[in-house]
Order: structure tokens, then C-alpha cells, then sequence
């Protein structure tokens, strides 16, 4: 009882002395002095409560270890669907991020199967005809453009992929704007031609769709521009372009089903692509007129030879 009232009035005290005080400092004093002792104490208890909680788990029954297994399972498969559930809904949200951006007029599809030859590179889609979709329509997953619809059922359709040696999409390095064929191989490799070599292109160019032909928006992603050769007296460069999407990442897709008219090649796209082929003509007819000149010059010098023998 003495001990209570004692510690009553100190602790009284100590609250009315507000953060100063002899009682407070006293305190402190004690404190700095046993932390040792209290830091010794708990060195030495910490191996006594880990082999403790050893000995506890040795002899838990069967039946604590069979709910705590069931837990764990539990939890690890609800672990698994949150994080699966988290790369959906980011992948979902790519997609409408590219849906907005580019202002498209789309409909989601899930994408179900993959080509199952080496012959071609296809994918096919949840969604046909009922659902509005049409043969020729562009597809696209969140990195950009991914192909076309060549195949339309009811309720599936086949997409055949930019990379299938059968494709071909007007494209344009977007810097530059020089104007191209992006066209599929047998390998998978993308190839952008009828690029002339007196326009500007460097490695890491952006290639985005040109929109001529209305098939697809102008300036969606296609690739990156990989390696450029320039043969010796050709008239196009010969570029390797990686596409932005990979074929194993396929999950869910856009359908673009119908184009805007800002999203539609202009006037001016259409004369400047008339213009680079005018100058291919006149480039190819230049070279054509200096070989019959110079067949002509050694005709000439062909029958010199022989007037002088």
C-alpha cells in the first residue's frame, strides 16, 4: 500500500512538472542507466523465445498443421488472382489509354488462339460479325497497330498480324515523314520499302501508319527502325523494322471498326506520296537516258575502232 501511494504521488507529480522537473529528470537519469541492462535482457531472452516458438510448432497436433497448410494455400492462391487481376486491369488501362489518345471508334476482343503452322502469323479473336466486326478491319493491342481481320465469322474472327509474310500497311517514318510499304516476311522480320534514299532515316525512327489507303489511322505505332543498307546504285533504302508488340503478350485487343475524318490520309499526304513517286519515275528515267548514252558513246567508239582498222 505504501508503495502505490508512493507511486501515485510521483506519478502526480511527474504530470503536473509538464516535460521538466526533478522527477522527470531523475527519470531520464534512470533510464540512460539501466538501457544496458535492458538491451543485455533482451539479447539473452531472444534465443530462449525462438527456440520456444520452435518447441511450440514440434508440438502443435496435426490438426493446427493441417489448417495452417490450408491457410497458406489459401492465401498463396489469393496472392496469385490479385496479382493476376493487377496486370489485367493495367493492360485494360493501356488500352483505353490508347483508345483515347488516338480519339478510335473500337470495340474490345479477347484474343482465344494463335496460329498452329509456321506458314502464317495469325491470332483469332472472341468476337464476328455479330458483334459489328468485318473483314479488313485493323487490330490493335496496347503498344499500336498489330494487324487486320482477314477472316470474319459469327462469333470469331482470324487477325492476320503485320508480321505475316502476306501483310503489307502504308507506313512513314514519323520524323521525316518519308513515305513507305511496311510488309511482313516469312521469318517475322518487318520490312519498310520504296523508302528512297535521298530522304532522311536513322536507326531507333518511329514508323507509324501513313493512312493512305483508308484501312488505318494515320500515325498509329508500327515499330522501331533496326538497321538501314543502302545498296550501291539502288534506289531505295533496304530498313529492318522491329515491331512494338510481341505475339506472346496477346491478351486483349481493340477492333477499330470505323475511321474518323481526322484520322483519314489528307489531300496533301496523298500529292506528297504522288511526288515521291513522280520522283522515282524521273530518277529511274535519268538513269535509263545516261545508259543509252553511254551504250550510244561506246557504239560510237566501237565503229571508230573499226574505220581506223
Amino acid at each position: 500500500m505504501i508503495l502505490c501511494v508512493v507511486s501515485l504521488t510521483l506519478f502526480t507529480l511527474s504530470c503536473r512538472e509538464a516535460g521538466s522537473g526533478p522527477i522527470t529528470t531523475v527519470r531520464g537519469a534512470v533510464t540512460v542507466v539501466t538501457m544496458p541492462v535492458r538491451y543485455l535482457g533482451a539479447l539473452i531472452s531472444t534465443p530462449f523465445s525462438s527456440l520456444g516458438n520452435v518447441f511450440a510448432n514440434l508440438t502443435a497436433d496435426q490438426e493446427t498443421l493441417s489448417e495452417l497448410r490450408a491457410e497458406n494455400e489459401e492465401l498463396t492462391s489469393r496472392n496469385a488472382q490479385l496479382e493476376e487481376a493487377e496486370q489485367t486491369a493495367e493492360r485494360l488501362q493501356d488500352l483505353l489509354d490508347l483508345q483515347s489518345t488516338y480519339n478510335l471508334e473500337s470495340t474490345a476482343a479477347n484474343v482465344i488462339a494463335s496460329s498452329t503452322d509456321s506458314w502464317s502469323s495469325t491470332v483469332t479473336i472472341d468476337k464476328g460479325t455479330t458483334s459489328g466486326l468485318a473483314v479488313g478491319m485493323p487490330v490493335c493491342d496496347s503498344s499500336g497497330v498489330i494487324g487486320q481481320i482477314s477472316e470474319c465469322g459469327a462469333t470469331s474472327s482470324v487477325v492476320r498480324l503485320i508480321t505475316d509474310e502476306g501483310s503489307s500497311v502504308s507506313a512513314m517514318i514519323q520524323s521525316s515523314r518519308a513515305q513507305g510499304m511496311l510488309e511482313g516476311s516469312a521469318d517475322g522480320t518487318l520490312r519498310l520499302s520504296l523508302v528512297r534514299t535521298d530522304q532522311t532515316v536513322e536507326v531507333g525512327d518511329l514508323v507509324v501508319t501513313s493512312g493512305l489507303g483508308g484501312v488505318y489511322p494515320k500515325g498509329l505505332p508500327l515499330g522501331r527502325v533496326t538497321n538501314i543498307e543502302r545498296t550501291s546504285g539502288s534506289l531505295y533504302y533496304s530498313i529492318t523494322v522491329r515491331s512494338l508488340s510481341s505475339t506472346d503478350s496477346f491478351e486483349e485487343v481493340i477492333v477499330i471498326t470505323s475511321l474518323t475524318q481526322s484520322q483519314q490520309a489528307t489531300s496533301d499526304d496523298y500529292a506528297e506520296a504522288d511526288a515521291q513517286d513522280t520522283a522515282d519515275q524521273t530518277t529511274g528515267s535519268g538513269t535509263d537516258t545516261q545508259n543509252n548514252s553511254d551504250n550510244a558513246s561506246d557504239e560510237s567508239d566501237g565503229q571508230t575502232d573499226s574505220s581506223e582498222g
